[in-house]
């Protein structure tokens, strides 16, 4: 048979593209004239080769810089001689002969995948069931193989790969999504590993990128333990003389770089991973530099692949070998050689996005972002402070001193050809430069090289980068709904370089404060331009950039103590206010946008406030999309002021119906909170309109979820996740708006029950078709409807059906978001519970599920417990034959293992307790029954400190109450000696019980606490007295150095803090705040109780009717605690006096109130 590797005419085609002179002696891929250098490696580290395959030396090693230790090694001085390559064969891709595996015929198979392509549907549908059928045999993966190295045909290449990256995402490792499909056999796997990379060497284009999924699902399970011999492979690749096997090699070791780019720095992952970068970065570098030096696409491509794989390779961490002096000049000359490269006209097309998938500008996107991850991750010393990291110190110093300059000055070589028009940047290239001069802003020594570039950068480069192109202009006229996306979903185009520009700009001003002058007298220049032009002079564009510019420093303009605050309100009228009626439409569009940008700003003119408005509401009815889909955002700030409020409350209903529309033609996230917060503010105004304002949300919400599951389908099986994009966001928004109108509603129950049945679909939709990412708002929208009836509807229990079915069908993790709703279903539905056993059956069974379930944690378990206590509070008498099953599940966890999670602990004794408080008898008889009395008891009393919270203390002492009211003769004989502790723990709860209920006081009002005052923008926004001199030229440099920790590594240190939480697991958490005050959020039946009036009831009763039983308990007592027991029984007598006067005083207020009726 055949061998599949290209035929020596297309190899040789290859290489002519590939290289920039073909060596002619056998065995060199590249230039072999170069003399070797002396400083090389004697051989390959042995762990990444097999002992098979002899290596001769290979020069790893980048060529040393010129230069001594005193004066730093400049980079770029000249471009790095080119190394040989010396060859290793590529070994053929082993034939299949399975030894243990029944034959299959593979030209069968060969002519269903064939069919599966067919025009046909119904011969499409019979391959692919057949095709379905055969996958579970054995040997059908090897089949797969051989059709994809033999056939010839295009097509049924394509069609075999991707049903062999089909069959290894759903069978090579068993997974969540696809529980039921055939795993592959360990010994079929074992034959695809040693087939894969071989077959993958020898495909080309579309085959080969099919593949490389295939590869990185492979490597994600089974390196290193089940493939050790991959990096061997993977370095013969990268040492051939074939330029296919050397891509192939490129993108084995690309592959390995993102199986290990989240790896920290602490596992024996990582040092893995350092050994793999130490023996094959030496050898990526000399390709590197090679690479640099060619034009063909293949070149490009290969560089490309090169310099990702350094991206993954140090997005945590940068290795010890990386950080070595001459390893890091080695790439960072590749990188700015790269930066500095005129890009070959084959990279050039016509069209910008196409342009910028080549792959040769993807090589200079990477380059660019290389260099910013070094300098600020690595390179900056404000981004090490707090490291005990000699190295990395030592690293970050001499990066800043030599390296750093070095990259700006290239960068602004780039900007100059940009700038002059004779080269042209991609939008991540022009992004990578403003976010490197951004953080060169902070440092003192970067602020020393940029600054004398500042006015021409922010003037030609920054204001022109800001100021729409022609393209958006076309989008706002021909495609506004794109022009919106584009412009308002920063999270999206958070790499967008108008995005960056604006960082750069509030970076700059925020911290050298005085540039802010420079900048507003650039922006005023223009402005002034502008008007006095006449008419048809008029640059359109330069003005709605300059009101863009000021517009992003609006937060430092009116920061505290401003010197130019008192101007702004001025200028909006002056320059802002004429731009509402252009006849330009994205200046009208700037305008309301501008004024929403000031919406902080404290107005001197109450006119100029109701011009604004009636400005706002004029847009908000424009020609164009974008003008009212900003006039809408702009008018949400407004309502803070008492003059626009109160103009609105008459035209807030035709306000929302224009939102709706909007909201139907736009999918923008924001509208849906402009809309959220108008229905909180006018609640009263919109009441009337309730049914039909949540009709409208509702079909809303059905048309973009609608669209979502449209694209879920489109992605195909082999996409794993749902699909979340602005729609998505948007749904959210549009949900959270309807559970804010149901809250509003709660005084009005007929209207509520109508609503319940309009949403329906919504809840339907959502958790029938799992989209997971909306579970948390739609579970709140049916806690929201159960609350504010405190009842449930025949609609409702329509939803506690589909909340089960979507629990059993794969959520238990979700049952924390559920467990408000459930909670309402148990307290409000419980007289419809006791009739309805298989819903009480339902309930318990997610409990159950919860327990017995390996996935779940003892967090996640914790809700469990909090559902049991609703059902043995609500249901007491009725849900006798479960209680054994809650004792179970607590008892077993906390006799078996030492549980170290204290909120978990608690709720785990909370179960006993409460079954105590349910049913004393039935509770004592169980745990006799099971020998667990003693070792409950012990836990439970000698944790007693443990229970802080007043939900807590409370429920300690109705279950001590209830074990008091028992008989003597109803006490097992195994724990009666120790029941004069029941008085003693009782004493203990009541003694710290005040104090719990300040705490408890204090954590509603913090909950519920809201700020009447306006936004604060906070101190980083606060101008220091010597910041208001406008003439900066005067002040020494030395006042502006403002080196303070700056954001971006205040930002690193939290990840890292979290991270290392993260890390050390869960169980190792043991904090005195885990519980907190949760329980005042849910409602629960004993709120009600007077724990000091029950318990003295209890003991009146037990001295009346056991009076012998009664004094022997009480003779155990101390002193102080007997003190104690006596406060109790006056605080029962005071509240039960202050409950009769209130009583009292609410019948004699009938009367009144009946007679004025």
């Amino acid at each position: 048979q055949q061998q599949a590797q290209p035929s020596p005419a297309q190899r040789a085609h290859t290489q002519s593209e590939i290289r920039t002179s073909v060596p002619t002696q056998p065995g060199t891929y590249l230039d072999a004239a170069t003399p070797t250098p002396a400083h090389t490696h004697a051989h390959i580290h042995s762990q990444y080769l097999t002992p098979t395959h002899a290596v001769p030396p290979s020069p790893w090693h980048a060529p040393p810089f010129r230069g001594n230790t005193v004066d730093p090694p400049k980079i770029l001085s000249s471009p790095p001689a080119p190394l040989s390559f010396l060859s290793i064969p590529i070994p053929p891709s082993p034939r299949h002969h399975p030894v243990n595996s029944p034959k299959m015929d593979t030209t069968a198979i060969r002519g269903l995948l064939a069919a599966s392509l067919d025009p046909d549907a119904d011969t499409r549908r019979r391959a692919e069931i057949q095709l379905k059928q055969i996958e579970e045999h054995p040997g059908f993966m090897d089949v797969l193989l051989e059709v994809l190295q033999n056939e010839q045909d295009n097509s049924v290449r394509l069609s075999t790969v991707i049903y062999i990256k089909n069959r290894v995402n759903r069978g090579w490792e068993k997974s969540d999504h696809n529980p039921n499909d055939t795993q592959i056999a360990e010994d079929e796997k074992a034959r695809f590993r040693d087939r894969l990379l071989p077959i993958m060497a020898a495909s080309q284009g579309l085959v080969r990128q099919q593949l490389i999924p295939v590869l990185q699902r492979i490597l994600h399970f089974d390196f290193p333990e089940k493939w050790p011999n991959f990096m061997d492979y993977t370095m013969q690749l990268l040492n051939t003389n074939d330029a296919a096997s050397v891509l192939a090699g490129l993108q084995c070791l690309l592959a390995i770089c993102r199986a290990y780019r989240f790896k920290s720095s602490d596992g024996d992952n990582r040092v893995h991973f350092d050994k793999i970068i130490e023996a094959s970065f030496p050898r990526l570098l000399a390709i590197c530099n090679e690479l640099i030096a060619q034009e063909s696409d293949e070149a490009g491509e290969m560089l490309h692949l090169a310099l990702k794989a350094y991206k993954h390779a140090t997005w945590l961490e940068l290795s010890a070998f990386l950080r070595a002096q001459q390893t890091n000049f080695g790439w960072c000359t590749v990188f700015l050689q790269t930066v500095s490269k005129a890009i070959p006209a084959s990279a050039m097309a016509d069209d910008s996005y196409e342009r910028e998938k080549h792959h040769w500008w993807k090589a200079k996107k990477w380059a660019y972002f290389n260099l910013n991850r070094l300098f600020i991750r690595h390179g900056n010393p404000q981004s090490v402070t707090n490291t005990k990291d000699e190295d990395a110190v030592r690293f970050a110093k001499e990066f800043s001193a030599t390296i750093a300059p070095e990259i700006l000055k290239h960068y602004l070589a780039e900007i100059e050809k940009w700038v002059a028009k004779t080269a042209w940047l991609s939008r991540p290239c022009l992004s990578y430069t403003l976010v490197f001069l951004d953080e060169s802003v902070r440092p003192k020594e970067m602020w020393n090289h940029l600054k004398p570039h500042l006015q021409n950068l922010v003037m030609h480069f920054v204001f022109p980068v800001l100021c729409l192109s022609e393209e958006d202009i076309e989008k706002f006229e021909d495609e506004p709904d794109e022009y919106l996306h584009r412009k308002l979903n920063f999270y999206e185009e958070a790499s967008a370089p108008d995005v960056a520009a604006t960082n750069f700009l509030v970076g700059l001003t925020k911290n050298r404060r005085k540039q802010t002058f420079e900048i507003l007298k650039f922006v005023n220049a223009v402005v002034n331009e502008y008007e006095q032009a006449p008419e048809d002079k008029k640059n359109h564009i330069a003005k709605e950039g300059a009101l863009r510019m000021i517009g992003t420093l609006a937060p430092v303009i009116l920061g505290k103590k401003s010197p130019i605050a008192d101007q702004v309100e001025y200028f909006l009228v002056r320059y802002v206010f004429p731009e509402f009626t252009s006849q330009q439409g994205y200046l009208r569009a700037r305008a309301c946008d501008t004024i929403e940008k000031f919406e902080q700003l404290n107005f001197q003119d109450q006119n100029n406030l109701l011009t604004i408005y009636r400005h706002i509401l004029d847009c908000m009815a424009d020609v164009a999309l974008p003008v009212r889909v900003t006039a809408a955002l702009a008018l949400q700030p407004l309502i803070r002021h008492d003059i626009i409020r109160t103009s609105m409350q008459q035209s807030i209903p035709t306000i929302m119906q224009q939102l709706l529309k909007l909201a139907n033609e736009a999918d923008i996230d924001a509208l849906a909170n402009v809309m959220e917060d108008f229905v909180e503010v006018f609640a009263t105004e919109l009441t009337p309109f309730a049914v039909a304002l949540s009709e409208q949300l509702r079909d809303t919400y059905l048309r973009i979820v609608r669209e979502v599951l449209d694209k879920n389908k489109d992605n195909g099986e082999d996409e794993f996740g749902d699909y979340l994009d602005e729609k998505s966001i948007t749904a959210l928004g549009v949900l959270q708006t309807i559970g804010t109108l149901i809250l509003t509603l709660e005084s009005t129950p007929d209207v509520l029950l109508h609503i319940e049945a309009v949403l329906m679909p919504v809840i339907q939709v959502t958790l029938e078709n799992k989209l997971y990412d909306l579970y948390n708002e739609v579970f709140e929208i049916i806690d929201s409807c159960t609350f504010a009836a405190k009842g449930i509807s025949p609609t409702m229990w329509q939803a506690f059906e589909l909340i089960h079915a979507t629990f059993k069908a794969g959520a238990e993790l979700y049952l924390e978001d559920m467990l408000p709703a459930l909670d309402n279903f148990v307290q409000y539905g419980a007289g419809q519970l006791v009739q309805k056993p298989e819903y009480i059956e339902a309930l318990f069974s997610m409990i159950s599920d919860m327990f017995n379930d390996n996935k779940v944690g003892g967090v996640d378990r914790i809700c469990a417990c909090k559902l049991a206590e609703a059902m043995m509070l609500n249901l007491r008498g009725n849900i006798d034959n479960y209680v054994l099953r809650f004792i179970e599940f607590a008892m077993t966890v906390l006799t078996a293992q030492d549980v170290k999670v204290k909120a978990y602990k608690i709720h785990l004794m909370e179960l006993v307790i409460n079954s105590i408080h349910y049913n004393p008898i039935l509770t004592l008889h169980i745990l006799e029954t099971k020998g667990w009395t003693n070792r409950f008891f012990s836990l439970w009393f000698g944790s007693m400190s443990n229970f802080t919270r007043v939900h807590d203390k409370k429920l300690c002492i109705v279950a001590i109450a209830a074990l008091l009211s028992l008989k003597a003769d109803q006490v097992p004989q195994s724990i009666a000696v120790g029941w004069p502790r029941l008085l003693q723990g009782v004493t203990e709860l009541f003694k710290t019980l005040p104090a719990a209920m300040k705490n408890r006081e204090e954590a509603l009002r913090d909950d519920y606490h809201l700020d009447a005052g306006t936004y604060d923008y906070g101190e980083e926004d606060e101008w220091a007295e010597d910041e208001a001199n406008w003439n900066v030229e005067d002040e020494p440099e030395e006042e502006e150095t403002n080196e303070g920790r700056d954001e971006s590594t205040a930002y690193l240190e939290f990840l890292n803090e979290e991270a290392q939480k993260f890390s050390r697991g869960v169980d190792d958490i043991e904090s005195e705040d885990d519980l907190g005050e949760d329980s005042v959020l849910l409602e629960s039946p004993l709120d009600k109780v007077d724990p000091y009036q029950l318990f003295s009831a209890t003991l009146m009763k037990m001295e009346e009717e056991q009076p012998q039983f009664y004094q022997s308990l009480a003779s155990h007592l101390t002193a102080e605690d007997q003190a104690a027991l006596q406060g109790v029984m006056q605080k029962a007598t005071e509240n039960a006096q202050a409950a009769q006067l209130a009583l009292a005083q609410q019948q004699g207020a009938a009367p009144v109130n009946g007679g004025a009726s």
